[in-house]
Order: C-alpha cells, then structure tokens, then sequence
C-alpha cells in the first residue's frame, strides 16, 4: 500500500478484443490503443493513433475528439444513456467509450481502490478451480465511482495475487462476467496482470468457456509519482 501510494498516474499500450464488440456493433474500436489514467480519480484517456481519436472518461460526462481537432462527440450523465438496454442493445462509440474508460480504470486500480472509503468488503468461503484454492472477497462499490455493479466479487490465489473477478453489467442489462487476470508482471514493485479473458458465468458460478466476450492484452504498463 505504501509502494502504491507514491504512484498519481498510469499509461499504458493495448488492445482489447472479444465478441462483445461485435454484438455492440463497435468491432475493432478498442485495438492499438493507449491511455492514460488518474490513479487518484477516476478519469482516464484513451487514444487511437491508427484510428484518429482520442476519448476522455469521467463519470459524468464522457466525450471523443478526432485528433485533428475537426469533430466533437460529447455526453453528459453518460450512464442513463444505457436506460431500457439489454444484452443484445447495439451502442454508439460514446456507450462504448463510457464502458471501457470505467473498466479500465478499475482493472488498473484492484485491489488497491478496495482500500479507499466508501467500499465495503466481506470475506466469502472459499473457492476451488483450476487445481487451487482461491479466497474471495465480495466488494461493495460507493455510488461515486462508476464500475459493471455495485457488488463484485474478487478470488485470490495463495500468493495473494487476483486469479478472477466477477460481475454483472448493469450497461448491459445485467449480463454476468467472469474476468480472469493472467500473466503477471511486475511493475515498479505492483504486480500487474498483462492479461485479462472475460466470459460468462453459469447458476454455479462455473466458466462458460464459450464465446470469449473481452480480451484484454497490455503491452506495456508504466506507473508514475
């Protein structure tokens, strides 16, 4: 905690995938992309070079600029825009820039952002897949940060590293994820996963190993105080 104290901001090189962006009907928005994130609020920038545009994600207001300056996207109160969707409700680049700016940002921040006030944790029993014992911790979300649900649940392995992450989106009619982090690589002393795979989950709480619906790959991750 004192190590991830001295950190203000994060950037980052990736590229996301997945079925969900076909379904939306935003295929490809996500890939060769780079941010740059608020540690100690929640806003966050992404970037598309090849693409041309740059988006900023804060809560409450959302919006998306060409990089050449010429057009201007913007929403406020940008998640009551998601009000009547389902699953199979196509978005708009600004719903899915809303989406992935407070993804983002929580993945960067767990499970340091648990420790900040407002949250509300509960150890739950524990958890037996892939040959391991997990622990999990059922986390409830302040009303001031935006993220998939009020209520989440993160499984650690022995090492006391994140092996998964469940959630159910409320952007998206309450669809259930299931977001394995993998690929672990230390970042100025904070172990981060470079990897994340999200599926849905079943009543048991088991995998479905079909479709993949996001994937996640950092290239690069840097810190800074």
């Amino acid at each position: 905690m004192d190590n991830w104290a001295r950190f203000r901001s994060a950037t980052a090189a990736l590229d996301t995938g997945g079925a969900i962006w076909h379904l939306k009907g935003q295929p490809d928005m996500f890939k060769g992309i780079e941010l740059a994130a608020d540690l100690r609020r929640q806003h966050l920038t992404i970037t598309a070079p090849a693409a041309g545009w740059r988006g900023t994600f804060a809560p409450d207001v959302v919006h998306l600029d060409s990089l050449d300056g010429r057009t201007t996207e913007k929403r406020h109160a940008p998640r009551s825009a998601y009000e009547g969707h389902t699953q199979m409700t196509p978005w708009d680049r600004l719903h899915a820039l809303y989406f992935t700016g407070y993804a983002l940002w929580t993945y960067l921040t767990i499970p340091f952002l648990y420790t900040l006030p407002g949250f509300q944790t509960e150890e739950l029993p524990e958890w037996n897949e892939n040959g391991e014992v997990w622990r999990r911790l059922k986390v409830t979300f302040p009303d001031s940060i935006a993220s998939h649900s009020r209520e989440q649940i993160s499984y650690f392995g022995e090492d006391g590293l994140l092996r998964r992450h469940d959630y159910t989106v409320d952007v998206m009619g309450g669809a259930q994820g299931a977001n394995y982090a993998s690929d672990y690589r230390e970042v100025r002393g904070v172990m981060v996963p470079m990897s994340r795979r999200v599926y849905a989950y079943d009543e048991a709480g088991r995998k479905v190993d079909e479709p993949l619906l996001v994937s996640i790959d950092f290239r690069k991750i840097v810190f800074a105080q």
